[in-house]
């Protein structure tokens, strides 16, 4: 079972709350953490892409920033733990992005890849004049499966002759190619996101509200292995879990109940307002999972709060749950959590 940690490219990590740990970005907070997570045996890190916050009192996300020019930093300063970066597909040529791609490979050979970010928050994009209009939801699948055959084309062939609806190649280069396959993530939590993974995608990160309920990721790793069935490809869920954990579950749920206390309602209103546009998506898709009440200060990954050993029972309940190939995770406090996991909660698994 491979652990990956979603790492804190934007301030405050993924806690919406004014009680929470309040922290900047920077290259060096991320360098100690990932080489942590390293140092603990954890198989991956990965980054995010935010191109504007949600404000409130926290400033939340206010402040971040950017994946890939970031992984290639870490890339050069770890030895053998995988780096995802993350691409906003309204913001970078595919072309460009596979070239990127392989400069990180040259500088750590066969350790990264790209999670592909379809979009879902207009202000990001509105705010540059990228914003397609609201239609965009509609079809976003569909242009994210053309920018990634882009990409594959031009690694595995150096070149590219693409005539799709949304990206035409006319032949289109890339040389020096990667030294090997470059994984490709997503996060569609729709059906739709989810066919589009099974058709061109290796991992699929999955979403979803809860506490201390590791069930609540049974049925969209489910749907997942369906849909990667109906392809014929291999492909593997990484559920996302954060980890509020201390020496007893009184203690961890002492601070799960001060986050929630402090919940920053302005941060957590503009994220409801972005999710609410789109109308379109399933009861599943991204958007529709941001606005569920509970969880909310935490943007909707299922919770572990409890002892190291409680957080051990729980992870393996899902570890043996068919489709899962690993799990990511945030925490609140990155580096004693990182730390902690490594040494007192993977030596308990089963």
């Amino acid at each position: 079972m491979d652990f990956g940690v979603f790492i804190p490219i934007a301030n405050n990590g993924w806690l919406i709350s004014e009680n929470s740990p309040q922290y900047m970005p920077s290259f060096d907070l991320n360098k100690r953490i990932v080489q942590e997570a390293e140092a603990q045996g954890f198989a991956f890190a990965l980054s995010m892409i935010k191109l504007r916050g949600f404000g409130g009192k926290v400033e939340f996300w206010d402040h971040a920033l950017e994946s890939f020019t970031l992984m290639a930093g870490l890339a050069a300063v770890t030895e053998r733990i995988k780096l995802y970066a993350s691409t906003a597909v309204l913001t970078l040529p595919p072309a460009m992005v596979a070239r990127m791609a392989t400069t990180i490979d040259s500088i750590a050979p066969g350790r990264f890849g790209i999670n592909i970010v379809s979009g879902w928050a207009s202000g990001e994009y509105s705010q540059m004049g990228l914003w397609p209009g609201d239609d965009y939801y509609n079809y976003r699948y569909d242009y994210s499966t053309e920018y990634v055959t882009v990409m594959k084309e031009l690694w595995e062939k150096g070149r590219s002759d693409f005539k799709g609806q949304y990206f035409q190649m006319e032949d289109c280069v890339l040389s020096p190619r990667p030294s090997g396959h470059i994984d490709i993530v997503c996060a569609g939590q729709s059906d739709r996101g989810m066919r589009m993974v099974a058709e061109l995608g290796d991992y699929n990160f999955i979403l979803s509200p809860g506490v201390n309920d590791p069930e609540v990721y049974r049925e969209s790793t489910q749907r997942l292995t369906k849909a990667a069935e109906q392809t014929g490809r291999d492909v593997g869920s990484l559920p996302l879990f954060m980890a509020i954990m201390a020496d007893t579950d009184e203690e961890a749920r002492a601070k799960w109940d001060s986050y929630q206390a402090g919940a920053d309602a302005g941060a957590l209103g503009y994220m409801a307002d972005e999710g609410g546009k789109d109308t379109g998506t399933d009861t599943g898709g991204t958007a529709k999972m941001i606005n569920l009440p509970e969880g909310a200060v935490n943007f909707n990954m299922a919770t572990l709060v409890g002892s190291y050993e409680t957080v051990a029972r729980q992870i393996d309940l899902v570890a043996g749950m068919p489709g899962v190939k690993g799990m990511m995770f945030t925490f609140d406090d990155f580096e004693k959590g990182v730390h902690d996991f490594g040494t007192k909660v993977m030596p308990l698994l089963g």
